[in-house]
């Protein structure tokens, strides 16, 4: 079960690592899949912290929590799962806001921080 727990918890470090690490070498190419640009330095800097830093912060906690084996860390894939569920939900919420039903792109991320967000939360219970 531990196993299993931490392979829970493994893919989306992962992901947040990834998506951390591409915000901080190319922030445009996380945000161009959305339709928007960074064309000034501030935009830039803004998504390498809050793409960049924030993934790469979030893919350490995750693994110290698997690398820990558990031992008082079990809070951090839950807190992580409720952030990660508070993203889906604010896709979400904001499509009535817009009149829209969501392109496919928006409707990919939603689902996938929702996996991710259950994945997080399954984890905790395996341990």
């Amino acid at each position: 079960m531990e196993l299993l727990a931490d392979l829970l918890v493994a893919w989306p470090a992962l992901f947040f690592l990834g998506m951390g690490l591409l915000a901080l070498a190319r922030p445009g190419q996380v945000v161009d899949r959305f339709g928007t640009t960074v064309d000034s330095l501030d935009g830039r800097n803004e998504v390498r912290s809050v793409y960049g830093g924030f993934g790469v912060a979030v893919a350490f906690l995750l693994a110290w929590s698997i690398f820990t084996d558990g031992r008082g860390e079990l809070w951090i894939p839950s807190v992580i799962a409720v952030l990660t569920f508070g993203m889906a939900v604010g896709r979400l919420v904001s499509l009535p806001f817009d009149r829209t039903r969501g392109s496919a792109i928006v409707w990919r991320y939603t689902v996938l921080e929702l996996a991710m967000a259950a994945s997080l939360f399954a984890s905790h219970t395996l341990r």
